[in-house]
């Protein structure tokens, strides 16, 4: 049989091996140190490209890259459009977004089926900030780069700096390897977020649905200010543009919701968004629904590129706070679905090389007067569901792009800007849909349910900055309110196991008479160690320093009595004497606090029996305290100090204390901390539950002989 052992029992045993742990000196130098096989390996990763080549299938992969790129290019075309519209910028800028930055992540990027370019929240954002500085009514911020440029040409300027900036950003963090900052945003906060973002979107495009000249706004509460200058004009609306936006969402979302159910039997999805744009496009060309309609359309699309732009430092400093959110929302949504991709075709993505690549693709886009790029959920379905394998795909479909840009972009000129809007709010479904996970969060988790409702809120009314930082605190307070009210429990083991469970679950249970078992299923530090205390004191049902100060209070009652002669040793005979009250002889309570000394006192005393003269002091019914330690994975110093107060108010009251299942580095950083004493003992440390159970039980095997002899089957508890 194996024996019962403690910690310093099992030392003695079995010798623990010294390891040397690495300091951050030897992590540095590690970091510094270069041979042949570093150098492959460094360049392997700053260039995935490398990875992927080396195994392209030509006979699998080609044809299927060959045509992803084409449906996705298709695609990318139109929604650069269309998501230029909501960063206040000429559609053009669109197809510029969705060439250049492809061709850095081409190189530099893991993900072999992200299709880069605009994204719709990342475009709302960029949005936000150049209405902010160049608003449709009034003069622009008073910026020395303005100077003798048209109100577009302000808003492309802002645009690209506020992009080039979000690129340093997100570069930055890659090469500093904090990839790991996208672990901060749960799917809770990014469900919150991009439902919200929807709404944001969808109320931003009703002005060309409904044909509406609304100026953008920005800031906290512009989601209501937008709707009430909607609605005020909404006896303005130009019934052309109503009717083919509502044809479009229409037919769009019918055909849509067919390729989803026919998924299995289609070859490709139908692209019916570029399909309604051509036959829209050519409709409105034949129609001239510009002049007898006076439908806004997309207007003059000059062919070619443009030269490349340095950005300006003054819109550095007037967008820093909007271009540190834009970095984590695009590394954050670009993630996730590189993530979901890669775990389908089983390949690795590196999230600080994503940061690289996702940085250096914003920097060199907004060079040539791109704004903030990503990925699009509904562009990434089309490149991987089209046949796409690497980023083939995604080059085939810049080179799209470049060829519309180059020589056939005039032909989009007359699109209606209602059929981009249109395209966009059908878009939006996935996300706005996110909303039913509210009722299954309240069932499952309340406080992940919180944190997706003050997040959807804090973006619906502050807007979509300040909303991640709602967002972000809420999440923040959720951890802090799950470690510092932990649901602590009362154990016994089931009967005739060595397992233990909490005994309010169960019927058939085996624990001896005054032995608990408290088990603490959360870090203790110095927001929770007073709510550990309290739950303790609770759960044994006696305050330890409140008995211990009543016994000492007892004995100098008792001193005073004898040295009186008030009372007699033989049959300890009462004299006139009072009970002891609350308020009474309060003495000094640093002396209270002291262990209890029997010296020079010529009676031994049971406190657990009547005492002389009236003295009431509470009964204490539990000899053996277990503490469950296995889920603690740290202590600080201020619950340290806290939990030595509270094991020593424990032994002074004649309650043995042990502890089990404690990680050995908080058992080293007890002793790096000076944790035992003469009272504190590193022997009450154990393995296991069970083998501080059988040292409790070995210690006194009268009481369990009662035990087992009257144990009867408890009745079940209510559970409150």
């Amino acid at each position: 049989l194996q024996p019962v052992y403690s910690e310093d029992s099992f030392a003695e045993d079995y010798k623990k091996i010294d390891r040397k742990h690495r300091t951050t000196l030897d992590h540095v130098k590690a970091q510094f140190t270069c041979d042949t096989q570093r150098v492959k390996k460094t360049v392997c990763s700053l260039l995935p490209i490398i990875g992927w080549l080396r195994i392209y299938n030509i006979k699998k992969w080609l044809l299927g890259d060959i045509v992803s790129g084409i449906s996705t290019g298709l695609v990318a075309v139109l929604q650069g459009l269309a998501y230029c519209l909501l960063a206040s910028l000429p559609p053009r800028y669109g197809l510029f977004t969705a060439f250049f930055p492809v061709i850095i992540y081409f190189f530099l990027g893991t993900s072999r089926h992200i299709s880069v370019g605009a994204f719709p929240v990342l475009s709302l954002m960029v949005g936000a900030a150049v209405t902010r500085l160049v608003p449709d009514d009034g003069p622009p911020v008073n910026i020395t780069g303005f100077e003798g440029l048209t109100q577009d040409q302000q808003r492309v300027m802002v645009a690209a700096s506020a992009t080039f900036l979000m690129g340093i950003f997100q570069l930055a963090m890659g090469l500093l390897q904090v990839g790991f900052i996208v672990t901060y945003l749960s799917d809770t906060l990014i469900s919150g977020y991009t439902t919200a973002a929807a709404v944001h979107i969808l109320v931003s495009q009703l002005k060309f649905v409904f044909g509406l000249t609304v100026p953008g706004l920005s800031g906290p509460l512009s989601l209501i200010y937008t709707l009430e200058k909607v609605f005020v004009q909404i006896d303005k609306t130009n019934i052309a543009s109503l009717v083919i936006s509502i044809i479009v969402m229409v037919v769009v979302f019918i055909v849509k919701e067919l390729n989803e159910r026919f998924k299995a039997k289609l070859p490709v999805p139908i692209p019916i968004e570029v399909i309604m744009t051509i036959i829209i496009c050519g409709i409105s060309y034949a129609f001239q629904f510009d002049q007898k309609y006076q439908v806004e359309i997309v207007g003059d699309i000059p062919p070619g590129y443009e030269p490349p732009m340095a950005p300006n430092m003054e819109v550095f400093q007037q967008t820093v706070g909007d271009a540190f959110p834009m970095a984590i929302v695009g590394f954050a949504v670009a993630f996730s679905v590189a993530k979901v991709y890669a775990i389908k075709h089983e390949y690795h993505i590196d999230g600080n090389q994503e940061l690289i690549a996702l940085g250096l693709s914003n920097i060199f886009g907004a060079s040539f007067k791109c704004f903030a790029a990503s990925t699009a959920l509904s562009r990434t379905a089309v490149q991987e569901s089209t046949g796409g394998k690497t980023q083939i795909a995604g080059l085939l479909s810049a080179i799209i792009v470049m060829i519309v840009t180059l020589s056939i972009g005039f032909l989009l000129e007359p699109l209606p800007k209602a059929v981009l809007g249109a395209v966009v709010i059908v878009n939006l479904k996935g996300m706005l849909m996110q909303v039913r996970d509210v009722p299954y969060l309240w069932r499952k988790d309340p406080p992940d349910c919180m944190v997706w409702i003050l997040t959807f809120v804090g973006c619906l009314l502050l807007g979509m900055d300040f909303g991640v930082a709602v967002g972000l605190g809420a999440e923040l307070l959720s951890v802090v309110f799950r470690t510092q009210f932990p649901r602590c429990s009362v154990l016994a083991s089931i009967s005739g196991t060595d397992i233990y469970r909490d005994r309010k679950d169960y019927l058939n249970i085996f624990e001896p008479e005054g032995v608990k078992v408290f088990r603490i299923p959360s870090p203790i530090y110095f927001a929770n160690i007073d709510f550990f205390r309290n739950k303790l004191n609770e759960y044994l049902g006696f305050n330890p320093l409140r008995v211990l100060r009543k016994r000492n209070k007892a004995l100098q009652k008792i001193r005073k009595l004898l040295s009186k002669g008030e009372l007699q040793i033989k049959g300890l005979l009462l004299k006139g004497s009072m009970p002891i009250e609350e308020s009474e002889d309060e003495g000094n309570l640093e002396d209270l606090d002291q262990p209890i000394d029997f010296k020079d006192l010529p009676i031994q005393i049971n406190w657990n029996r009547e005492l002389p003269a009236n003295i009431i002091v509470p009964k204490v019914d539990v000899h053996s305290l277990i503490l469950d330690f296995a889920a603690v994975s740290f202590i600080d110093i201020s619950a340290l100090k806290g939990l030595k107060t509270t094991l020593k108010e424990l032994i002074r009251i004649e309650v043995e204390v042990y502890i089990v299942a404690c990680d050995m580095y908080i058992l080293e950083k007890l002793h790096s901390c000076k944790f035992f004493d003469s009272e504190i003992k590193s022997s009450m440390f154990f393995l296991t539950l069970h083998d501080a159970m059988l040292s409790v039980l070995e210690k006194d095997p009268v009481d369990l002989e009662h035990q087992q002899r009257s144990e009867k089957v408890p009745q079940p508890e209510t559970k409150f």
